[in-house]
């Protein structure tokens, strides 16, 4: 998120019209936000390389590509997907309206415009955005990552830490990365996702048990508020650590151990320096002295080795 601590938040207007840009650039200025201003679509997607807002209010019929298509663009970016986007049309007919949901966007205002109206569903769509970042905050502070899927087990939404995890995951299984799709669960998880989704929609024909795995990472399924989707929960554990052990056995010193401990459940260096009261920085060099000393360069080879260690002194 891009707010300061004097505005409500910042909001983009893109509109080649002078005088929807004025009314809209005053009314959101006078209501303590701060506004950026695109007169057509790629110029609004240019600005975002370097500064990017916390909603958009996008007019539909603008010369270049048109609203339709910066919205498409915005949500198929990683970088702005997350980003709410407001249309603001005067078109009236229904096609017109699906299109736009169809292409990412979360409402729309009809024209003429009253300031009002913009400024309720500017405030309604601002704070559901910030709700869910701070549940996605939380997820990443925690034992538990998550992700939806659809009924094909097709990943349509996900944490950070759930894609990092499903990523190792997939190393740990012997998959072969590149020829796997990134909307793809690993083969183990998504045939239990499968079977799991038909055991939730025809509990007469079969039943599941939770997903585990022999090196503590468990999956559980619940229905999502979305319909057709399916809720994942990630856990990850790594068990009890023997640091000291782990510190003999890898010639590791004692908090490089703790920080292969850590980064065995999910968290990055700078959720790891809070934890242990380093900077990010810190250790990053931490772990540059840690592939080093093991003979590796990413930090799923460096669990793995870890992990085979433990399982070789069970």
């Amino acid at each position: 998120m891009t707010t300061n601590f004097n505005s409500n938040g910042t909001v983009m207007i893109v509109d080649d019209t002078p005088g929807n840009l004025a009314l809209l650039s005053d009314t959101l200025s006078e209501a303590n936000y701060r506004v950026l201003v695109a007169t057509d679509g790629l110029s609004a997607i240019e600005q975002m390389h370097y500064l990017k807002p916390d909603i958009i209010l996008l007019d539909v019929m603008m010369p270049g590509i048109d609203g339709f298509e910066t919205c498409n663009r915005l949500k198929s970016d990683p970088d702005t997907a997350h980003i709410p986007v407001l249309f603001m049309t005067g078109l009236s007919e229904l096609d017109d309206l699906l299109r736009g949901f169809g292409e990412g966007a979360q409402d729309y205002i009809v024209k003429p415009i009253r300031p009002p109206e913009v400024l309720a569903r500017i405030e309604v769509h601002l704070s559901q955005s910030r709700t869910f970042k701070r549940v996605e905050n939380a997820l990443q502070l925690s034992d538990f990552s998550a992700l939806s899927i659809d009924g094909s087990a097709r990943i349509v939404w996900s944490t950070p830490t759930a894609k990092q995890w499903l990523t190792e995951f997939k190393q740990q299984h012997g998959s072969v990365i590149s020829n796997e799709a990134e909307d793809s669960l690993p083969d183990l998880i998504a045939d239990w996702a499968k079977l799991a989704i038909s055991a939730i929609n025809q509990p007469e024909q079969a039943n599941y048990a939770d997903f585990s795995s022999s090196n503590g990472f468990s999956v559980k399924m619940d229905m999502s508020t979305h319909a057709g989707e399916y809720l994942l929960l990630l856990q990850k554990t790594a068990g009890d650590w023997d640091l000291q052990s782990l510190r003999d056995s890898l010639g590791l010193t004692f908090r490089e151990a703790e920080i292969l401990m850590w980064i065995s459940r999910g968290k990055t260096n700078k959720e790891i320096g809070m934890i242990l009261g380093n900077s990010p920085r810190t250790i990053n060099k931490h772990l540059e002295h840690i592939f080093e000393k093991l003979g590796v360069v990413t930090r799923a080879a460096a669990v793995t080795m870890v992990l085979q260690q433990r399982v070789g002194n069970a």
